[in-house]
């Protein structure tokens, strides 16, 4: 006779999404690295939304903006480098080493690889100018500690070297080599993206050199990632694993079996998902909650399925064309509503789902909460979705 598989339903799903995530009321943070730990990576590509995602999750009404800048710039607690599908994130500083193992080194090798290509195809540099290159970026950052891509520029004119890129494609045109070249040594964990220029929603970042450090063996890197990920998301299935680490389903298998993850059974009838072999045990409920999380938000973002927390008929509002979720609002673990900024600091709301008075009442004292820490910022989501604009445009 088989084993019988423990069963987690979408209302436990939820419950430890709370929990877990720093949501509900109990269980928020006081620091910006709790939030990063528990969630194991905070979705980067738009330099607000980390701080968007920290402050959600904070106790008290105070935002994250000097403790978040303090973990990034000064401490070092917190990196910011490509990750999971060639995604800029935040990470714990001490989860880097996997992350660059697992992920990041394998796509920095052909992204080494595309740019060697085009210098060879498109102009007349090679491998050993490019060598020279990096050696003079290196140098120049060591000597300055930090410096944005417009300074090395000015100091390496090397990086002002231009080719032709996708020759004798339609989207042959020139190019300077710097942005690549300074993507390629971030992706290869040697330089990093520092405090930027501005404010904290700036993307133009200062880069600065990292120490050399150890990685650890590729089987080592991947267990390690999928048992945090597996602690903050678990249950999840195989695709929804796959989707968030754009790794190998093999790859995936393989870390699954190295720490011995357990299958369940997911209610609804939505298949196998697999927890930590400590993790079986029944989460309960917390009191019920209310959250607004900006657009890229990781929890959001963190499974492939996503019935159990969104409505799929709500789906055109909530993404864009390329399936990038914008702002939403939460109430006791499902997205019940999107949200904007308006230019004149008003945070609008409109709510998809009738929720009751009670919780849209707590929906109302999160958006005070959240319009009280960003004060005369305005903050404009990278990848915008129709009702987003609608709203923030005064909509």
């Amino acid at each position: 006779m088989g084993v019988t598989k423990r069963v987690i339903g979408a209302e436990e799903r939820r419950a430890r999404l709370a929990v877990r995530h720093r949501l509900a009321g109990a269980e928020r943070a006081a620091t910006a690295e709790e939030v990063a730990q528990s969630l194991v990576a905070l979705h980067a590509t738009d330099p607000a939304s980390v701080f968007l995602s920290v402050g959600a999750r904070l106790k008290g009404g105070e935002g994250p903006v000097a403790g978040l800048e303090r973990a990034l710039y000064e401490d070092r607690t917190l990196t910011r480098m490509h990750g999971m599908r060639h995604t800029i994130f935040v990470f714990p500083t001490a989860l880097t080493p996997a992350v660059h193992a697992s992920t990041t080194r394998d796509v920095a090798t052909r992204e080494r690889a595309m740019l060697l290509k085009d210098l060879r195809k498109g102009s007349e540099y090679d491998e050993e100018w490019l060598a020279e290159t990096e050696r003079q970026v290196l140098a120049e950052l060591a000597l300055r500690g930090e410096a944005t891509g417009t300074e090395l520029g000015a100091a390496v004119p090397r990086l002002r070297a231009q080719y032709v890129y996708g020759l004798g494609t339609r989207q042959e045109g020139p190019q300077s080599v710097s942005s690549r070249l300074l993507r390629v040594l971030g992706m290869e964990g040697r330089i990093a993206r520092g405090r930027p220029q501005g404010g904290w929603t700036s993307s133009r970042f200062r880069w600065t050199l990292l120490p050399e450090r150890p990685d650890p063996s590729d089987a080592d890197a991947h267990a390690q990632l999928v048992r945090q990920w597996l602690a903050a998301c678990g249950p999840a299935t195989e695709a929804d694993l796959k989707w968030w680490t754009g790794w190998k389903v093999t790859d995936v298998r393989k870390a699954l079996a190295a720490i011995g993850a357990v299958p369940v059974e997911l209610a609804e009838g939505t298949g196998t998902g697999f927890v930590l072999p400590d993790d079986l045990e029944p989460v309960p409920a917390p009191e019920p909650w209310a959250a607004l999380l900006p657009a890229l938000d990781p929890t959001a973002m963190g499974w492939q399925a996503r019935d159990w927390y969104t409505d799929p008929e709500h789906k055109a509002a909530l993404y864009d064309r390329s399936g990038n979720i914008g702002p939403t609002v939460w109430w006791d673990g499902r997205v019940v509503g999107v949200w904007g900024l308006r230019p004149d600091g008003e945070i609008a709301l409109r709510m998809l789902t009738d929720v009751g008075r009670e919780a849209r009442a707590a929906v109302d004292a999160e958006a005070a909460r959240l319009r009280g820490w960003v004060g005369d910022v305005r903050v404009t989501p990278r990848f915008r979705t129709p009702l987003e604009r609608e709203l923030s445009d005064g909509g």
